[in-house]
């Protein structure tokens, strides 16, 4: 896990041409995507259509992102995070938990850029798997460089699930996907896309990276 530092950043969205700030708290986030072999020795499952220990974990829905943080934290003695009704499509935060969770897409955007303010936080072929240098196929986490805080695949390779509902009145539960894919082209792959799904879905350049809160220091 990474620290991440607090900061401000300003989230938007090109298909309503709005843009609001957010504030974010300091946190932690892995340094990569959950591999394979990570989510098979929490789950003892392999749902990814091509296998490989470090490739990111792929075929994977929102509920099973969300799932494997409460499995996580249990697994290490902290508090799940998420109160979960899979069946009823219930998951409520609980924000005094110190368990892991998703990121959320304003602490995603905050993490990629890691200070910068460019579309990209380096040369697009230098940090990430796209369409134009991918080979048409997923890649081991860690092959191109990181950005500034040490957060290695922050674009390209996987799409990261994140917590938040894109945009309840127009697209009901959908949640927030960041990124861009190993299949996308050069301008998926910018820190300010947004792209949005069903909680269900699942597809094999999907995946999704963990997040923990740091604990409010108290006098």
């Amino acid at each position: 896990m990474v620290a991440v530092p607090s900061g401000r950043v300003t989230l938007s969205d090109r298909r309503t041409q709005s843009s609001w700030p957010v504030e974010v708290a300091p946190f932690e986030m892995s340094a990569f995507p959950v591999t394979q072999s990570w989510y098979a020795r929490v789950t003892g499952r392999r749902p990814s259509s091509v296998q490989g220990e470090r490739l990111p974990v792929e075929g994977v829905s929102w509920w099973d992102a969300v799932q494997f943080c409460n499995t996580l934290s249990r697994r290490e003695g902290l508090t799940p995070v998420y109160h979960l009704c899979v069946d009823a499509e219930m998951a409520e935060w609980d924000t005094s938990a110190d368990g892991y969770r998703l990121p959320t897409e304003a602490d995603w955007e905050h993490a990629c850029r890691a200070g910068t303010a460019g579309p990209r936080y380096g040369q697009l072929d230098e940090v990430a798997w796209y369409q134009g240098n991918s080979d048409g196929r997923i890649h081991s986490v860690g092959g191109k460089q990181p950005n500034a805080w040490g957060l290695h695949d922050m674009l390209g390779n996987v799409w990261d699930w994140c917590w938040d509902v894109y945009d309840a009145e127009v697209y009901g539960a959908y949640r927030v996907l960041r990124g861009g894919g190993w299949a996308d082209e050069h301008w998926s792959c910018r820190a300010s896309v947004r792209r949005r799904s069903h909680p269900t879905f699942r597809i094999d350049d999907v995946g999704f990276r963990i997040a923990r809160s740091t604990p409010l220091l108290r006098p």
